[in-house]
């Protein structure tokens, strides 16, 4: 009798990180949720069990609902009140609201797509690998011969 062979690790298919992350799910089977609440991140994946230990998108999310979401938001209320010149109830009504949601709502799609995008590219710390000499023989950032990467 033969003996078993030892299972194969499961193979994966590739989820694009874009649709996985902006529906808030897990990178590797689509299915598990990447989200115990609104921002913060679950331990891991109740589908498949992948840890979400890799997963650091910093100060990512913000920066583009920053760039992407303040700016025009902030352009909108300087521009209405330079044209109009409204009481400050009408900015309470419009440009407080449109603020809110361009800056709250953004947030957790673009943090799901960075968490899974990380995934996806395999990205991680960077490393430096052998001996760095500033100055060599033959001008600035030589890497020794033992270690020519």
């Amino acid at each position: 009798m033969e003996a078993a062979a030892a299972p194969a690790e499961k193979e994966w298919p590739k989820l694009d990180p874009v649709q996985t992350g902006l529906r808030g799910r897990c990178p590797r089977c689509g299915e598990g949720h990447l989200f115990k609440g609104y921002l913060k991140l679950a331990e891991g994946c109740e589908a498949c069990g992948l840890s979400y230990g890799f997963a650091d998108p910093a100060d990512g999310p913000a920066f583009f609902v920053i760039c992407f979401g303040c700016v025009p938001a902030v352009t909108f209320a300087l521009l209405l009140q330079i044209f109009v010149d409204p009481p400050m109830w009408v900015h309470l009504v419009t440009s407080l609201p449109f603020l809110l949601a361009t800056c709250i709502l953004p947030l957790r799609p673009l943090k799901g797509w960075l968490v899974c995008s990380q995934y996806f590219y395999k990205a991680r710390e960077g490393r430096i690998l052998g001996e760095w000499k500033p100055f060599g023989p033959d001008g600035p950032s030589v890497r020794s011969p033992a270690h020519p990467w």
